[in-house]
C-alpha cells in the first residue's frame, strides 16, 4: 500500500501549504470524513475549495469527528500552487488569506446550494448545512506543518444534563439529558486511573495497521455553575470512538452500575467488546488543537508518524 507524503511549502516556486482554523456544527453531517452519498464535512469542504480553485482539492485534519459530533477548534491544511493562491485576491484590495477566507465562507453558505440539491439531498438538509461551517482564518502555514501529524495535543469536551431542572430545550442539540444524578466524584476517580500513556484497545474501534496506543493527559468532570456536568478530555491524539467510549464507560461509573475501578480494569483487559458503551455523539465538541513552534513542527511530525506506524 502506498502511503502519501504531503508536500512542504516549498521557498523555491513549490505549492504552499495553507492551514485552515474552522468550527462546525456536526449535526447535519455523517461524521468528518467523505463517504460516497453522504454529506459530510471533509466532502462539503473539498466541494467548495473544487469551485474555488476549479481542480480537486484533498484536505488533511487534525481530528477526525464522527457523525453528530462537533467542533470548535478544528485545524485543516490543503497544498495549492503559489500562482492560484494569490490569484484569490484578484480585483480585490485584500490580502490573499482575507480574500480567499471570505470567497470559501460564500461558497460554503451560498453556491453549494445548487449542487448538493442536486446530489438528491433534500432542501430541508441544505437548508440545516448552510452556516454549520464557519472558516475563522486562513493562512500560510509554517515550513513542516502538518494538521495532522505536527499537533501535540487535542482537547474535547462533552456537556451533560443530569438533573431535569438543568434540561434547557435551547441546548438539548449539545448536552446529553441524563435521566438520574450522576456521582461525579466516582466519574473523577475513575477517570484519573486511566490517564497517561496506555493501549485504549478496550475503548477504541482498531484501524487496520494502527496503534492503539495514545497518551491521555487529561480527563476529568466539572459542575458549571449552570449545574451542567462537563467532561475534559486532552490527549496527543485519539483512536476512533475513543472519547465517546470513556465517556460511555464513565457514565455506567456515575450511575453506580460500574465501579470507579472497572474503567482501569476494561483498559488493562485489551478487548473490545459488548462491555463497552457509546456515549452518544451529540454533546462531544473538539475543542482545540495545540501546536508548537515553528522551527519544531516538521520534527513533530516526523515523531507522530513513527509513533502511530
Amino acid at each position: 500500500m502506498t502511503i502519501e507524503r504531503p508536500a512542504v511549502p516549498n521557498p523555491d516556486g513549490g505549492p504552499l501549504r495553507i492551514r485552515l482554523d474552522l468550527s462546525y456544527d456536526g449535526g447535519p453531517f455523517a461524521g468528518w470524513a467523505t463517504q460516497p452519498g453522504l454529506l459530510t464535512v471533509q466532502g462539503t469542504l473539498e466541494t467548495a475549495l473544487a469551485v474555488l480553485f476549479r481542480r480537486p482539492v484533498r484536505v488533511t485534519v487534525a481530528g477526525r469527528t464522527d457523525a453528530g459530533v462537533h467542533a470548535r477548534g478544528q485545524v485543516v491544511h490543503f497544498d495549492t500552487p503559489e500562482d492560484q493562491w494569490i490569484a484569490q485576491a484578484r480585483s480585490t484590495d485584500l490580502e490573499p488569506a482575507e480574500a480567499f477566507r471570505r470567497r470559501l465562507r460564500g461558497v460554503l453558505n451560498r453556491e453549494l446550494t445548487v449542487p448538493l440539491k442536486e446530489a438528491g439531498l433534500s432542501k430541508r438538509t441544505v437548508e440545516a448545512m448552510a452556516g454549520a461551517i464557519e472558516v475563522h482564518q486562513a493562512s500560510i502555514a509554517p515550513r513542516g506543518f502538518d494538521a495532522r501529524f505536527s499537533a501535540l495535543w487535542r482537547r474535547y469536551s462533552y456537556r451533560i444534563a443530569d438533573r431535569q431542572q438543568t434540561w434547557d430545550p435551547l441546548q438539548r442539540n449539545v448536552t446529553l439529558w441524563h435521566k438520574t444524578t450522576l456521582d461525579e466524584d466516582a466519574m473523577n476517580e475513575a477517570a484519573q486511573s486511566v490517564l497517561g500513556v496506555q493501549d485504549f484497545l478496550s475503548f477504541c474501534k482498531p484501524r487496520m495497521g494502527a496503534t492503539t496506543i495514545r497518551e491521555l493527559q487529561e480527563f476529568n468532570f466539572s459542575r458549571r455553575p449552570d449545574g451542567i456536568l462537563e467532561a475534559h478530555l486532552k490527549a496527543d491524539a485519539f483512536c476512533h470512538n475513543m472519547v465517546r467510549s470513556l465517556i460511555g464507560g464513565a457514565l455506567l461509573v456515575g450511575t453506580g452500575e460500574r465501579k470507579p475501578a472497572w474503567l482501569a480494569e476494561r483498559m488493562f483487559a485489551r478487548i473490545r467488546d459488548s462491555n463497552s458503551k457509546l456515549a452518544p455523539p451529540h454533546p462531544l465538541v473538539l475543542e482545540e488543537v495545540k501546536y508548537p513552534s515553528g522551527a519544531e513542527l516538521a520534527a513533530r511530525a516526523e515523531t507522530t508518524r513513527a509513533l502511530r506506524g
